[in-house]
């Protein structure tokens, strides 16, 4: 009989599993830190050794264990982030600044309707870039992390988005 940890899981050992969790759980976690927020990669990992004792039978001992494993981990970790929603900020949420004076001004509350007017007029996506960098004041880092899409695509949404903008609002005479 082969003794391997490989083999004793493909074979249903019951005690494999805890032994696969004591070698590999540390790569695993590690792995799944760069795809899901970092307060949910233990809720992701327990899922993939859930996953791994339910499928053990399907796993072939002549192949890697620790690249099973990760693909597993993919697998799951993708599954997580396509059922969370990503939270955005409504613009009905940031309050209207006082003027210089401390009154509102009235230029500025139908500049703002303008501006709302024309953000509802964005693709979802470039308007929530935009409304998180600039009214939830959030780096192109931060949004990208709240967004839980790549730095690259937060800059092309938010680019195409004002650039759009641009092409919507009339042009301010000085």
């Amino acid at each position: 009989m082969d003794d391997r940890l490989e083999s004793r899981l493909a074979s249903g050992d019951a005690t494999a599993v805890g032994e696969c969790y004591h070698a590999h759980a540390a790569a695993v976690r590690a792995y799944l830190r760069r795809l899901v927020p970092y307060e949910d990669v233990d809720d992701v990992l327990q899922v993939v050794f859930t996953e791994v004792w339910r499928s053990r039978h399907r796993f072939d001992p002549a192949r890697s264990l620790p690249a099973w494993l990760l693909g597993i981990a993919r697998k799951r970790a993708v599954d997580h982030l396509r059922t969370r929603r990503p939270p955005t900020l409504s613009l009905d949420a940031v309050g209207d600044p006082a003027g210089r004076d401390g009154r509102v001004d009235v230029d500025e509350l139908a500049d703002r309707d303008r501006v709302r007017r024309a953000l509802d007029e964005l693709p979802v996506v470039q308007r929530q870039a935009i409304e998180l960098a600039y009214y939830g004041d959030l780096t192109q880092r931060e949004v990208a992390d709240r967004l839980r899409v790549p730095l690259g695509t937060v800059k092309a949404r938010t680019a195409r988005g004002l650039h759009r903008l641009a092409a919507l609002l009339p042009r301010a005479v000085a």
